[in-house]
């Protein structure tokens, strides 16, 4: 063996040598608890605390990108162990504040001592906790952040705990619920009684989830865990009702993760974009892999309802003949690089000294332009089952100013967009907003440029927003941010990391000159419509011009009309029934103008 790979196996070795004297909890169930577990016949004790019923109001699961207000970590294990969460906390508290979960006053004193020895500033941005604990896993047993009306209050959802022995751990969103003065929704009561895994959940951000079928296992009839028997539909209910998941997708567990958790092997980067491992072909995992991924893009679309962008990351070996999970006697050794976390605009990520680790940077930092990414060696921990996002949770800020664009198509063809290329932007924030403005240049270094983004209020803290970027010489490279100001002074870009971060297109074909028009909508009536609605236009002379229907997030969902309009009013009609009720955009565009009219479906 090389150097790099002996070390790694001293490591490890050596932290499972120590554990027989510490005994830390891994993330997967012990032996011990699996033999408590088959004795107990009412392993279902959580605390009753919290709200047992869902949201009176409708409610929207955060992505893992949104903007934070802190991170949750628990100081617990052993010296390798808190040597890694040393790392989070110095990386994470540049970004919020990280709260350590400690299991009594002792613990908090050996953390501060611990922070400060490394270097670490804990005058802020770090505070300690008491909280009862009984393991290091908090992704799996922490609150899940949640919003009322999308962006509205901050709640906290949690569910029951897969392992029923921690009770301490299943126990701590009591804790912390008080200390973030934020309400606490619970699934213990029959018939919503879920047990759930924060490590195989994750959601875009807009009603769409993502999980292991261990979300139907463990909750199944003859389940160990004493909950009531549930169909996939009545999980999904449960999702939808205490989280607004409107779309919960399940995948095929694979036969080597060992705990059957989405995190060990795929990402959400953004609503559109899923970071996936690969094995090398027919090895280990990646058959499964594969088949999932296949199943994912062959059936689903993305919240936008266009297809998903997918980029791989490798999967490493550790040892000198190229050997992949599983490993003799190490049923939970499973490295991986898409265990990263999110802090604003930094990436936390999972590395083992291997020489995958530097392509693993770089493509974080390609596909997440303008990202801090910030390496932290997992080698002492990953045997136990997980790395980074196991080891921490996200709370989200209590007033997100959120921005939702659909990033424009890699290349832009000039010849389509007389007016310019098109930006749509859903913007929210419970104050309303004040102003939005798209940032563009030919330069990601700048100087950019400014170009409105005018608004179209859906609600008193919902605006729809279109605007254009102006037309860019042919073989150009555009790049864009989008800036939102909300009534109460609050101001959020998207990318989050703006201006070093953006999104980009390139352009083709050669500008041509406009053809000049004189084309108006007029009201559409009746308006609001449920069934056949009249959209009149007025032009002053013959011109061609299309009408097209948008959604709210800019989705084109039908086209009224495309060719010749001729001189006066013509009208033209569609029937509103075949849209689902909400707010649309009618717009005209002939030549060089366009117009823009709200129609509410009913």
């Amino acid at each position: 063996m090389t150097f790099r790979f002996t070390l790694f196996c001293c490591l490890l070795f050596g932290g499972q040598l120590l554990a027989q004297t510490e005994q830390p909890l891994p993330r997967y169930m012990t032996d011990e608890e699996k033999k408590l577990l088959r004795l107990s016949s009412a392993v279902n004790e959580a605390p009753q605390s919290g709200i047992t019923t869902p949201p009176s109001v409708p409610v929207r699961t955060m992505a893992e990108w949104e903007e934070l207000q802190a991170v949750l970590v628990t100081w617990n294990g052993q010296a390798g162990w808190l040597n890694i969460l040393v790392e989070i906390v110095r990386a994470a508290r540049e970004e919020c504040r990280v709260i350590v979960s400690c299991g009594n006053q002792d613990t908090v004193l050996a953390a501060q001592n611990k922070l400060i020895e490394e270097g670490v500033n804990i005058s802020s941005n770090v505070e300690f906790v008491v909280v009862p604990n009984n393991s290091i896993w908090v992704r799996d047993y922490g609150p899940n952040c949640i919003y009322a009306n999308d962006i509205d209050s901050l709640y906290f959802v949690d569910w029951i705990y897969n392992r029923p022995t921690r009770k301490r751990d299943d126990s701590l969103a009591t804790t912390i619920a008080p200390y973030f003065n934020v309400p606490l929704y619970r699934t213990l009561l029959s018939p919503t009684d879920l047990v759930n895994t924060g490590g195989n959940f994750m959601s875009d951000g807009m009603g769409t989830a993502f999980a292991s079928k261990l979300i139907i296992n463990e909750n199944k009839s003859n389940n160990p865990y004493n909950v009531s028997p549930k169909t996939e539909s009545q999980i999904d209910d449960i999702l939808n009702d205490f989280m607004g998941i409107q779309r919960y997708i399940k995948m095929e567990t694979l036969p080597y993760d060992g705990i059957h958790h989405i995190d060990m092997h795929m990402k959400l980067l953004d609503e559109e974009t899923l970071l996936v491992g690969k094995y090398p072909e027919g090895i280990s995992d990646g058959p499964q892999i594969e088949a999932n991924l296949t199943y994912v893009l062959d059936n689903f679309k993305t919240s936008f309802g266009t297809p998903f962008k997918v980029v791989r990351i490798p999967m490493p070996e550790f040892y000198e003949d190229g050997q992949y999970p599983p490993y003799p006697g190490e049923p939970a050794l499973y490295p991986t690089y898409a265990n990263a976390l999110f802090v604003n605009k930094t990436v936390i990520l999972p590395v083992y000294d291997h020489t995958m680790d530097g392509a693993a940077v770089d493509t974080f930092q390609k596909y997440m332009p303008g990202y801090k990414v910030v390496p932290v060696d997992c080698r002492s921990i990953i045997g136990y089952g997980g790395a980074v996002h196991c080891i921490t949770k996200e709370i989200g800020v209590s007033d997100p100013l959120r921005i939702v664009h659909q990033e424009l198509p890699s290349c832009m063809d000039n010849a389509d967009w007389s007016l310019g290329y098109p930006v749509w932007a859903t913007i929210q924030h419970r104050s309303g907003i004040a102003s939005a403005t798209i940032r563009y240049s030919t330069d990601p270094d700048g100087p950019w440029q400014t170009a409105d983004l005018p608004f179209y209020p859906l609600d008193d803290t919902t605006w729809t927003h279109k605007g254009y970027i102006p037309l860019q010489p042919d073989g150009s490279t555009v790049y864009y941010y989008i800036e939102g100001v909300a009534n109460s002074g609050k101001t959020i870009s998207r990318p989050l990391t703006a201006p070093e971060g953006w999104w980009s297109f390139c352009t083709k074909e050669t500008v041509g000159t406009a053809e000049i028009s004189s084309g108006r909508l007029l009201d559409i009536y009746p308006n609001p419509a449920s069934s056949v609605t009249v959209i009149p236009v007025s032009t002053t002379a013959k011109t061609s011009g299309s009408i097209r229907i948008f959604n709210a997030l800019g989705q084109l969902v039908g086209t009224v009309f495309s060719g010749e309009l001729p001189a006066g009013q013509s009208n033209h009609f569609v029937d509103a029934s075949r849209f689902a009720p909400g707010t649309y955009f009618v717009e005209l565009q002939t030549g060089g103008q366009n117009s823009l009219k709200k129609l509410v479906v009913r």
